[in-house]
């Protein structure tokens, strides 16, 4: 116990850019593992029989929380805001589920990345945060690495790719809503609203083309469900110790993660574009963290001086 006490202090002791690029990069594997496991499962299952059993097994996985922490800490004034953001939570995951099967998990999360554009200049706008030259330049430099990657009027653009943008657009908002909850919520709370907001949307569709699951399938949707919830808890820390435009600039990082499990798990090959863009992508990303660790050091110096 006292060992990880110990660990705990020097987690806490992290500088907030680099504590923000470390839950950014573990809400990108999870997110990753979801979209592989929907692959997986909605070759016999429809994919709104998926987005139901990721909140049933989400809420399942959150009792032990809520258990431990009493109902009291659902206790909220701003049960409206939570609303909004699980019924746009709700069509982010239909549209990122439906997408999953249809285009290759690297170029699902290359199209993602337009979301930090929006995003950013959705924060500066709506949240009055300062985005300095480092970031801006971070994001144009990741998004040129995404055009690399997709090669708009290059290639031929599927349906999956357009699911993919109507839920960036969605998440966009999401983005801001979740950041301005972050001020006077709980992290573990907002999720667990996340996923009770999305069950009642999501068991009407799934009671027209219900399908019983077989034994894989129901650990698949666990899986889905557990990584779901992992995803939403490491994107809300990273927002609580980090503005939302440098979290939306550091998601780039899901690129590689992605890459590497499509080619792992389905031999999905990406091109020599994506390989190209992920190195724009990572280059940027990488230098954006490492000057924001360095200059809130300089920062914490400077106030204990």
């Amino acid at each position: 116990m006292a060992f990880i006490s110990v660990l705990y202090l020097k987690f806490k002791e992290i500088p907030a850019p680099a504590m923000a690029a470390f839950w950014i990069t573990l809400a990108g594997f999870f997110f990753t593992i979801s979209m592989v496991s929907v692959r997986k499962v909605s070759v016999d299952m429809h994919v709104l029989e998926s987005v139901m059993f990721r909140s049933l097994f989400g809420i399942a996985f959150m009792i032990p929380w809520l258990m431990r922490r009493g109902i009291s800490a659902l206790k909220t004034k701003r049960i409206g805001l939570l609303a909004i953001r699980g019924t746009l939570a709700y069509f982010v995951t239909c549209f990122y589920f439906l997408a999953a099967a249809l285009i290759p998990l690297a170029d699902l999360t290359s199209i993602t990345f337009t979301r930090p554009i929006l995003g950013t200049v959705a924060a500066i706008i709506i949240l009055k945060e300062a985005a300095g030259r480092r970031r801006w330049s971070a994001i144009a430099v990741g998004f040129i690495g995404m055009l690399v990657i997709v090669r708009p009027g290059l290639v031929e653009i599927n349906i999956g790719v357009l699911l993919v943008l109507c839920g960036v657009l969605f998440q966009t908002c999401n983005t801001i809503i979740v950041k301005k909850l972050t001020k006077t919520e709980e992290p573990d709370a907002i999720v667990l609203y996340h996923t009770i907001f999305i069950l009642p949307l999501s068991i009407i569709p799934a009671i027209y083309i219900w399908e019983t699951p077989t034994l894989e399938q129901w650990g698949w949707f666990a899986i889905i469900g557990a990584a779901g919830i992992l995803t939403q808890s490491c994107m809300t820390r990273a927002f609580v110790v980090a503005d939302a435009s440098f979290v939306l600039a550091l998601s780039y990082l899901r690129l590689p993660i992605a890459a590497i499990m499509g080619f792992a798990i389905f031999g999905e090959v990406p091109v020599i574009w994506v390989w190209i863009g992920a190195i724009i992508i990572c280059a940027s990303s990488t230098y954006i963290a490492h000057r924001e660790t360095v200059l809130a050091q300089i920062n914490g110096r400077r106030k204990n001086e």
